[in-house]
């Protein structure tokens, strides 16, 4: 599920700045340099940031990445 705009971070971020979000599960058998590996290719290659990572008890992880949405306007 991808959101336009972030009304969870507007304390930090202009309100005139919108984000997509990507949201990731990975189960508990990946391990923490697969994981790793997966952000550092989305953040290098997509462009994508670490928005949020939560470590559950049962080792599961929920990621949620941000990248800035880029309006391009008309010159003419």
């Amino acid at each position: 599920m991808e959101w336009s705009v972030a009304r969870s971070l507007s304390s930090r971020v202009s309100p005139a700045t919108e984000y997509e979000f990507r949201h990731i599960s990975l189960p508990r058998t990946t391990s923490r340099g697969a994981a790793r590996r997966l952000l550092t290719e989305q953040a290098e290659h997509g462009h994508w940031e670490l928005a949020r990572l939560r470590l559950h008890p049962d080792g599961t992880r929920k990621i949620v990445l941000r990248r800035k949405i880029m309006r391009v306007r008309p010159t003419l």
